[in-house]
């Protein structure tokens, strides 16, 4: 079996247009979490949410690419290069006949689907656009990618609610570690910051309603938290082999040691009460790496700020991991930190994996562990560091980054030091 690395990281998220950036602000405290503007969202009950402020499709991507992708497409495209050219890898013929595109995606082109509904009841069915099915469904994400390298291996897009993206991933690193190729590239974009989405989540009560509060509005674990704040973003993840990142002499970020994918098997968009879907995708992913849960050093939590998730998902946490996840276990440095980046940018959905993979990958090259922000009034009977407020340094040899989603599917990776 090949060991499978990490060698390039591109981002484009609220919290900034690349992964430098974005992992600095996130490191800082900023959140980029604002009011709406990508439309009139005045007369509707939420907001705010987290946009990639000053995206400019035009600026980066050439005219035919803006023609045939919705914005989805177009966030993974630019993260995308970015992953690459980060890499510093130079693709050769071989490269391109097996390297795969495994695009996580949740919803696809849901502005594209709402503007072309008004075309077809306003217009007629004749005022449809060629490129509307190319735009909004959810592959063309990983299509664009493969079309712009030339690349011949397996593409596709996970469609799995807000684990879409760690599970391509998991996958990606699957199709590395059977040897079906050196190469993959993996991660996961989403935007969905549009009418229907933002009214679909705020029908459910889904998402935070701190219009005058932006930035305080996600809270994971915190009493007064009323909701995720929806947000866009894409990440791209470069994966090898060790033996092929070794041979071209590549700077390694960490190994993809472990993945663990489950389903609660309980309700379309509620955990189930015992959690124990999350605990058997985190048990399953240190089953994988070969490793004991006192080996894992941080979690970069699922943690959205709901009423429900939040919980279950730390006394799943606690039920893995157990005295050592506790907060008054020893010094600081010997038990678990866990801490949501969503606190800062907001739940990127189908992509959110990907940009948290990458987080654990980050914090393991730097020694930085990106706190909680507004954790004000901790949940009671949680005991566990949440690393509220500020970043700290520690010395990260396993991170395990958790996405659950809608219909009770789970997915749970771990990135290792080499």
């Amino acid at each position: 079996m090949q060991r499978v690395v990490i060698t390039g990281i591109g981002m484009v998220t609220p919290c900034g247009p690349s992964a430098a950036e974005t992992f600095a602000n996130l490191l800082a405290g900023q959140s980029g979490i604002q009011a709406i503007s990508l439309f009139d969202a005045s007369e509707f009950p939420v907001r705010i949410a987290g946009e990639c402020r000053g995206f400019e499709p035009k600026d980066l991507l050439t005219k035919k690419q803006i023609k045939e992708t919705a914005r989805f497409s177009q966030l993974s495209l630019v993260a995308s290069r970015a992953c690459l050219a980060d890499s510093g890898i130079e693709l050769s013929d071989e490269d391109r006949a097996t390297c795969g595109t495994y695009i996580g995606v949740g919803l696809g082109g849901l502005e594209v689907l709402y503007r072309y509904s008004l075309t077809l009841n306003e217009r007629g069915p004749g005022k449809i656009s060629p490129y509307f099915i190319p735009q909004v469904i959810a592959n063309l994400a990983a299509g664009q990618l493969a079309i712009e390298l030339g690349l011949r291996g397996p593409s596709y897009s996970t469609t799995s609610a807000c684990a879409s993206s760690a599970h391509a991933i998991g996958d990606a690193a699957d199709w590395i570690r059977l040897g079906r190729s050196q190469i993959m590239i993996a991660g996961g974009a989403e935007s969905t910051i549009t009418g229907l989405g933002i009214g679909g989540f705020a029908a459910m009560f889904a998402l935070s309603r701190r219009n005058d509060a932006p930035a305080c509005a996600s809270r994971p674990w915190d009493r007064g938290r009323d909701g995720f704040v929806c947000s866009e973003g894409a990440a791209t993840l470069l994966l090898e082999s060790l033996d092929h990142a070794r041979a071209r002499g590549a700077r390694i970020y960490a190994e993809v040691s472990g993945y663990g994918a489950t389903c609660d098997g309980y309700h379309i968009t509620q955990p189930a009460p015992d959690g124990r879907g999350a605990v058997a995708a985190m048990r399953q992913a240190l089953s994988v790496a070969r490793l004991c849960p006192s080996d894992i050093d941080y979690i970069n939590a699922h943690g959205t700020s709901t009423p429900q998730g939040d919980v279950q998902e730390a006394r799943a946490v606690l039920e893995v991991f157990g005295e050592r996840a506790r907060s008054d276990h020893g010094r600081s440095e010997d038990h678990l930190w866990v801490s949501s980046t969503k606190s800062a940018m907001g739940h990127l959905l189908g992509g959110a994996g990907a940009v948290e993979a990458a987080v654990c990958a980050l914090a393991i090259r730097d020694g930085k562990v990106p706190p909680t922000l507004n954790l004000d009034d901790p949940e009671p009977d949680l005991p566990l560091d949440f690393v509220p407020h500020v970043a700290r340094d520690r010395r990260v040899r396993h991170a395990l980054s958790n996405s659950f989603g809608f219909g009770g599917t789970n997915a749970s990776l771990i990135l290792s030091a080499l």
